[in-house]
């Protein structure tokens, strides 16, 4: 190795543990915190039942799916991806502590559990306030609070404090994202509220089954009507609770006169077929199996889920990123914001390739509407704009002019 090269090495290295953040350690840098401040709770309990596996399974499924600022043709047809903030915010980096996918994740996973969700850009290249041009570089989710005519408060993580605090921000600057299955997840009497309720009720009874109490009724052998009497019954009931919490092995003795009662056997009730019902009611609403939960799913089942499901989802969200963070400006020049869910992916290729051919074929759609349809770029062969059958010659220029055939002719003269 040269001089040059370890004289370069030595001036150019970087090493973490001295750089100048482990001086700032012991200085203000900011709240801390043991657990990530921005991440977002469930409420009402909803941790603790299998409401949260159902919660996180749509979400994944909805951030696996991609959410682009794309350019369009003239029939509303992907034509190429936008090299913008917004777009790196949703592909790419949404803000200092998520990805796009888990920016998107946790927007689906506050709007299944609050119902309704805010996207706020934080960090802008102007003010909203002054001019609808501005380049968004960070976006959050927030919970909102309270609604007013026609701003809302909102609670946001501030990543320059490392708190969570309450904005009042314009609608028109916010993303207001309500959730297609308000009706079935989120009215205080809905299918998935009840279930909840049901699930609670059950955890508190199995609290109760475990909590360590015998249970028992001690029949003594004389009868209790006096002060003196119940004194005495009294007595004798702490006298055996202290033999058992005393005991190594938990045992006491008793009169022969005195009989022991236990009570603690499980109680019969249909709350477990009241949960299994409205759990097969909910998947029936949703659009879910135990197969799709366990990923055993077959391709129609799979399909079925991902349009009444995911597909509502999606287009809610990208309609209202697509109303409120692009100008009508935007607009007008074919700026749009398009999901991409690839329908195909559930499909073996071989019936891919046999999909694309009859479609072209049938001049129902052109190869690049379906390289749209896929996901895929246009390809720039002109050939590709065309709506024919493929399996036949194009037409030649001399042949697409039409030749007066005899019948024509007879008739002219």
């Amino acid at each position: 190795m040269s001089d040059m090269t370890i004289r370069a090495r030595l001036m150019h290295a970087w090493d973490a543990f001295r750089s100048p953040y482990v001086a700032l350690y012991n200085q203000a840098i900011g709240a801390g915190s043991y657990s990530r401040p921005d991440r977002s709770r469930m409420q009402r309990g909803n941790e603790r039942s299998i409401v949260s596996s159902i919660y996180n399974r749509i979400a994944i499924d909805v951030a696996s799916i991609p959410i682009r600022h794309v350019r369009i043709d003239e029939n509303k047809t992907y034509e190429e991806d936008i090299e913008s903030s917004l777009n790196d915010c949703l592909t790419t980096s949404a803000n200092i502590d998520q990805t796009g996918r888990a920016f998107l994740q946790d927007v689906v996973m506050s709007l299944l559990d609050e119902g309704v969700v805010a996207i706020v850009p934080v960090e802008t290249s102007l003010d909203p306030s002054v001019s609808g041009s501005y380049e968004i570089h960070q976006l959050r989710t927030g919970k909102i609070l309270q609604w007013f005519p026609e701003h809302v408060q909102v609670n946001v993580y501030n990543q320059k404090t490392g708190l969570r605090e309450d904005l009042i921000l314009p609608k028109k600057n916010v993303a207001i994202i309500e959730n297609p299955l308000y009706a079935v997840m989120n009215e205080p009497n809905s299918t998935l509220q009840r279930l909840i309720r049901k699930l609670n009720l059950l955890d508190t009874i199995d609290e109760q089954s475990g909590s360590g109490k015998l249970d028992i009724i001690i029949q003594l052998p004389y009868v209790i009507k006096t002060v003196a009497r119940r004194m005495q019954a009294e007595l004798r009931r702490k006298d055996i609770e202290d033999q058992l919490s005393g005991s190594k092995y938990g045992i006491a003795y008793t009169d022969g006169t005195e009989r022991i009662t236990q009570l603690n056997r499980p109680a019969e009730n249909n709350l477990m077929g009241q949960i299994q019902y409205l759990t097969s009611m909910l998947y029936g609403q949703l659009g879910i199996t135990d197969q799709i939960i366990d990923g055993t799913a077959d391709e129609q089942t799979m399909l079925n889920y991902m349009m009444r499901t995911i597909e509502p989802m999606l287009s809610a969200i990208t309609d209202e990123i697509k109303r409120k963070f692009l100008t009508k400006t935007a607009r007008t020049q074919r700026q749009s914001i398009m999901f991409f869910a690839n329908f195909f992916r559930l499909v073996p290729a071989t019936e891919i390739a046999n999909i694309a051919d009859r479609l072209t074929r049938n001049e129902i759609a052109s190869p690049n509407e379906v390289r749209g349809i896929i996901g895929w770029r246009p390809s720039k062969d002109p050939k590709a704009d065309e709506l024919r059958n493929r399996n036949l010659n194009a037409p030649t220029d001399q042949e697409a002019v039409k030749t007066p055939d005899k019948e024509d002719e007879a008739i002219g003269a």
